[in-house]
């Protein structure tokens, strides 16, 4: 044993902890304050730009940024976009919010920054999606707002940057800038596009179920401050266009290395985390079948959620991205176990979808019940082409 007696070892988890014990204080560290010169140059770039635009991003979100960044694009009258990660730092509801940007092709949000010659970028990181879709001439001025340096490139060459405490920062430098620039055509114009997309959704009937139903459900379905989390997929792509999102932290999406089957064991780590919140793992058939077995997981510690899966029996993503660039797909296909059968043989509840009618009131049992639910729906995937196809279309026209 090493030169130890068996009477020289001790368990640890069994030994007493002194009655006076108590956890050491926590040492929170602070950001630094910004640099009151980068605030003066940011300003001034600010107030020399025409038609400037903010991109919140993975480091406002999780960095207590939503009232600063409000205040900040209300003061001086400034459209915000998040990223997939920065979803909701920015309350879809609100009339300066612009929508999430991140999708596959040029999407509607996308057409405030062609507008715009000036992008501040509030915790973004490179990871998250290309700085090209957002600055493919590399001709915007960036002003660039993190804790830390920004990575550059071509794309993203930053012309100010202001490292320190995000929220300080932003107020620190809406109180530099003296005008108000007031919101452009282009974005009023993308929230009225992707309300109208996910209007017309809310009320499609048709069987399979159509995604844009299926967001519109699931966000019926939820609270504001119930957290969902939608998996790397097809999925992904609809859950981050259309679910409106209104506080930080509330829609998480695996973006940068998009990990597939996240949203299971994450879903368990979220309800841990934020018990008083209802839990929601969106996921593919795909990503569920590569870590359902969490289930026994959830169930075994008592942590109730629900994992609703869109089922069509393929790779959805990589089938629409292979149609987009080469125009046919092979290998994405596969077959599906018995969903219901499956989550009852962990002891779990299982529903099936038959009619787009029981989708809603479906999602809402399972959300109110205390235990582990999952939920099939069959999925209209034939609406992926047809949505680039639209967007490729609007992108000429305008």
């Amino acid at each position: 044993m090493n030169g130890h007696s068996a009477a020289q070892l001790k368990d640890v988890e069994a030994m007493p902890a002194p009655p006076s014990a108590a956890p050491l204080k926590i040492n929170r560290v602070h950001s630094d304050a910004p640099a009151p010169a980068q605030i003066t140059r940011a300003a001034a770039a600010l107030q020399a730009a025409m038609r400037p635009i903010l991109l919140a991003g993975h480091g406002a979100a999780r960095n207590g940024a939503q009232e600063a960044l409000i205040r900040f694009s209300e003061k001086l009258g400034i459209p915000v976009a998040t990223t997939f990660h920065g979803k909701g730092v920015m309350p879809d509801d609100h009339p300066n919010a612009l929508g999430t940007l991140g999708f596959m092709v040029h999407d509607y949000t996308n057409f405030g920054f062609d507008q715009a010659d000036l992008v501040i970028s509030v915790g973004y990181e490179m990871q998250e999606f290309p700085p090209i879709r957002i600055n493919p001439e590399g001709d915007k001025a960036i002003i660039h707002i993190h804790q830390f340096p920004a990575v550059v490139d071509a794309h993203y060459n930053v012309e100010v940057g202001i490292e320190g405490d995000i929220p300080a920062a932003l107020d620190a430098l809406a109180a530099a800038v003296s005008r108000s620039f007031g919101l452009n055509f282009a974005s009023s114009a993308v929230r009225a596009i992707l309300k109208e997309e996910l209007d017309r959704g809310r009320v499609d009937g048709s069987f399979p179920v159509k995604p844009q139903r299926l967001v519109a459900d699931i966000r019926a379905a939820m609270d504001r401050k119930d957290i969902v989390l939608a998996d790397t997929g097809a999925i992904k792509m609809w859950m981050a266009r259309l679910y409106p999102t209104y506080e930080p932290n509330t829609c998480l999406i695996s973006n940068g290395l998009a990990t597939m089957a996240f949203a299971l064991p994450g879903a368990i780590g979220v309800k841990v985390a934020r018990p008083d919140r209802k839990v929601l793992a969106v996921m593919g058939d795909g990503s569920f079948l590569m870590n359902s077995q969490e289930i026994e997981t959830a169930l075994r510690e008592n942590i109730p959620i629900v994992i609703l899966v869109w089922t069509d029996q393929s790779y959805g993503l990589i089938k629409w991205k292979m149609d987009l660039e080469i125009h046919r797909h092979s290998h994405v296909d596969f077959t599906n176990p018995d969903f219901v059968a499956y989550a009852e043989s962990f002891g779990a509840k299982g529903h099936r979808i038959t009619a787009t009618d029981q989708l809603l009131p479906t999602l809402k049992e399972a959300l109110n019940h205390n235990g582990v639910s999952v939920v099939a729906c069959p999925v209209d995937y034939s609406e992926n082409t047809k949505l680039t196809d639209r967007l490729g279309s609007l992108t000429q026209a305008l």
